[in-house]
């Protein structure tokens, strides 16, 4: 199973640039939209980290003001998509 979050992550003006690089360099971790310090993030498990782990390591970001979890999903991957699909 694909474990997909979606985060709401607050930032200091100062620090946008910042905290947008260091989420899309993160493994499983992509800025979708910003406006005013507010991104929309989803953060996906990977094969060496949950994406849990991974939420809780944006709040030690420089900058970051908070992380709000917004939306969870599971999604079947590899041997389990293929067993859930009609043939």
């Amino acid at each position: 199973m694909t474990n997909i979050c979606g985060c709401l992550v607050q930032a200091t003006p100062e620090k946008v640039d910042a905290v947008m690089a260091t989420i899309n360099a993160t493994e499983g971790g992509e800025v979708h939209a910003q406006e005013d310090g507010r991104m929309v993030v989803t953060i996906e498990d990977t094969e060496s980290r949950l994406a849990s782990e991974q939420i809780m390591d944006m709040h030690n970001i420089p900058g970051v003001l908070s992380v709000t979890l917004t939306y969870h999903h599971f999604e079947p991957s590899g041997a389990d998509a293929s067993a859930t699909q009609p043939h």
